[in-house]
């Protein structure tokens, strides 16, 4: 969709800002441009809608030379997002949405139609926002009225210019949640600068890590944090770039365990032998649909306390219930219900390992059920958490599937 070729930007005094650029973004790829202020980012962007013009070199847009297009007709083909905003301050929100729309000779009340649709689908109520002046509004605010307007002509290609910078960081994380829900339907063709990492690895499908008017490496967030590609690329992403491979890497089912499974109506005696033959502390507990309700201790169906290695919420008590009805080593009544103990700590499967860990810590848990849907397919321990992130740095340097690698051949540090 978007195309540079051999592109360099020269200004009068000397300045380098682009040079030799050479790189595809593909049509609905979402690839963000990361680097520290003054590496040509921001030219690279603005190269493509013409607002600058390069000294050398080509720009095509969908297979056409964008230096063949007027200008002015070129940009109201192009969405464009900046951290300022720059809503006209005299116009409602409804009208700052329809205006790409009306320039391009839509009549007035279908330009504003369109323009109510994009706001309810940034999450703004039009019949709340429509008729509020651009001061009535909160910054975040402010941000998806600019995202609703670049999307107003449905154009194919967005450019944004570190488009959730000036917020705050509890509204930024909802912005970029809510423009990952969007790009996740609209599938457009997105050129996002950043100069924060994290932003960059969240939102790209591939990453742009700029030097000195340079691409020093460009690939999908995992390659990037997991193999740099050279020492300014390894210096830039951080020290602590493992930790940011959390964001990136999903739960599969290669990482999970498979503790015994019991349901809430069985028999609990059933239950307790079940879990004296395969020498199992706990167990999963599933409701009568197979969703994951919580866990039952071996000692909580003898009697016996429930000991440390309980999973978590509530670990090493024993339902009070049971161990009351049950004195030590005799035969459990009743069903595993009466035994369990709830547990919220579940995720579906593909979600990020930072997820993971969040939910880990948030319920001081040992382990979290993981879903496919509503079915259970095991659980993931902190162990497994860990070797997950292991092999997906090891499959991602050697050029492999993730579901190759055994942590037998991950290398271990000063091994």
């Amino acid at each position: 969709m978007i195309r540079f070729e051999h592109v360099t930007k020269r200004y009068a005094d000397g300045t380098t800002a682009v040079d030799d650029l050479t790189f595809e973004v593909a049509e609905g790829e979402l690839v963000t441009l990361v680097g520290p202020s003054g590496c040509g980012k921001t030219t690279t962007m603005k190269m493509v809608n013409r607002l600058i013009e390069p000294t050398s070199g080509r720009i095509f847009l969908d297979g056409e030379d964008i230096s063949t297009v007027d200008p002015v007709q070129l940009r109201r083909r192009i969405g464009y997002v900046i951290q300022q905003v720059g809503l006209f301050p005299h116009k409602t929100v409804l009208d700052n949405t329809a205006t790409v729309p009306h320039l391009l000779g839509r009549p007035r009340k279908e330009a504003r139609a369109r323009a109510a649709e994009l706001l309810d689908l940034v999450g703004l109520d039009p019949s709340v926002y429509g008729d509020r002046y651009p001061e009535q509004l909160s910054g975040g605010q402010r941000q998806r009225v600019g995202v609703a307007r670049a999307l107003a002509a449905d154009p194919p290609v967005l450019l944004m210019d570190e488009p959730f910078g000036a917020v705050d960081p509890v509204v930024r994380e909802h912005l970029q949640n809510e423009f990952l829900r969007l790009q996740s339907t609209l599938h457009k063709t997105v050129l996002f600068v950043t100069h924060d990492i994290e932003e960059a690895v969240r939102l790209g499908d591939r990453i742009a890590v700029y030097g000195a008017g340079r691409i020093e490496q460009l690939d999908t967030p995992a390659t990037v944090l997991g193999a740099p590609a050279t020492p300014y690329a390894a210096q830039f992403v951080g020290a602590d770039r493992g930790l940011k491979r959390l964001s990136v890497t999903p739960v599969e089912p290669g990482d999970l365990e498979s503790p015994p499974v019991v349901r809430l109506d069985d028999a609990a005696a059933s239950a307790a032998d079940r879990l004296a033959a395969d020498e199992a502390p706990w167990a999963v507990v599933l409701d009568a649909d197979g969703a994951p309700y919580g866990w039952v201790a071996a000692g909580a169906l003898t009697g016996a306390a429930a000991g440390p290695e309980g999973p978590g919420d509530g670990v090493g008590a024993a339902s009070e219930a049971g161990a009351g009805r049950e004195a030590a080593g005799a035969a459990p009544q009743g069903t595993v219900r009466e035994y369990a103990r709830p547990m919220a700590a579940w995720l579906p499967l593909g979600a990020p390992l930072r997820e993971a860990l969040s939910t880990l810590l948030q319920h001081d848990a040992g382990w979290i059920a993981v879903r496919d849907g509503d079915r259970h397919l095991g659980v993931l321990t902190p162990g497994g958490l860990h070797g997950a992130l292991r092999r997906s740095a090891t499959a991602d340097a050697a050029n492999r599937p993730r579901d190759e690698v055994s942590l037998d051949t991950v290398p271990v540090p000063g091994a």
